[in-house]
């Protein structure tokens, strides 16, 4: 593993193509909500990534900047820029800093269990808090934990298979984790990689905020703002900072 980590040149290079979350009526959608939550004010991401997300919402806001650990997934957001470069810092999103304050600060695409231990995830949400005025709002897209999809005493759930790639979760419920195990064909070879993560519960995610200072406002299924029930697969939570 690199200095960036598990998203160094080789996922880089191909994250947009692979790994999904690029179909472009979606990200509309994604934009138009975050737009409206962030209203006039300057806007942060945590985990930049490839811009996904904080390059077509950089055309709507007037602000918008990133935290982003990797430089190589940083790499591939400058070449898809067309206007001023966008101030990102190169760090982790549970400490790194930038100038704010913000209106909206955003962390999507189950980004949130990129973080393997419930300290780290609580230092995201106070790290948040920091960067947002008053009336400031958090918003973390992430899914919901697939555990009623497995049969009891199994720990493996595929969730990718075609001619290029299969992917299988292998999850260690004892310790609330679980591995990404990704094997990538191409050329007559084939790349495997494992990525850890720690998934995490939307009751939980509501007192790692509380824990920041920060107060819940809105969960929805989906970025059309659907609303979220027991059959929900995916949520996208929203936290607002009421006191300084």
């Amino acid at each position: 593993m690199d200095e960036d980590g598990y998203f160094g040149a080789a996922v880089a290079n191909s994250y947009d193509r692979d790994h999904g979350g690029n179909d472009p009526a979606l990200i509309d959608q994604t934009v138009a909500c975050l737009k409206e939550l962030a209203g006039t004010g300057s806007v942060l991401e945590f985990a930049v990534g490839t811009g996904r997300i904080a390059l077509p919402l950089s055309a709507h806001c007037h602000c918008v900047k990133g935290i982003e650990l990797s430089k190589a997934m940083v790499a591939e957001l400058r070449k898809k820029e067309t206007g001023a470069p966008m101030d990102i810092a190169i760090g982790d999103m549970t400490s790194t800093r930038l100038a704010g304050p913000f209106s909206l600060v955003f962390l999507v695409f189950n980004t949130i269990d990129n973080l393997v231990t419930q300290e780290a995830q609580i230092e995201c949400f106070r790290n948040a808090a920091r960067h947002l005025g008053l009336g400031g709002r958090f918003l973390v897209e992430t899914r919901v934990p697939p555990l009623q999809r497995i049969p009891f005493g199994e720990t493996k759930m595929a969730f990718a298979c075609c001619d290029r790639h299969i992917g299988v979760d292998d999850y260690d419920i004892s310790n609330q984790s679980y591995t990404s195990n990704h094997v990538w064909m191409a050329d007559g070879g084939h790349e495997h990689v494992s990525i850890p993560f720690r998934y995490v519960w939307p009751s939980e995610l509501d007192l790692m905020a509380k824990l920041a200072g920060l107060e819940f406002e809105h969960r929805w299924s989906d970025w059309n703002r659907a609303p979220f029930t027991h059959l929900s697969e995916s949520h996208i939570s929203v936290w607002k900072k009421t006191t300084c």
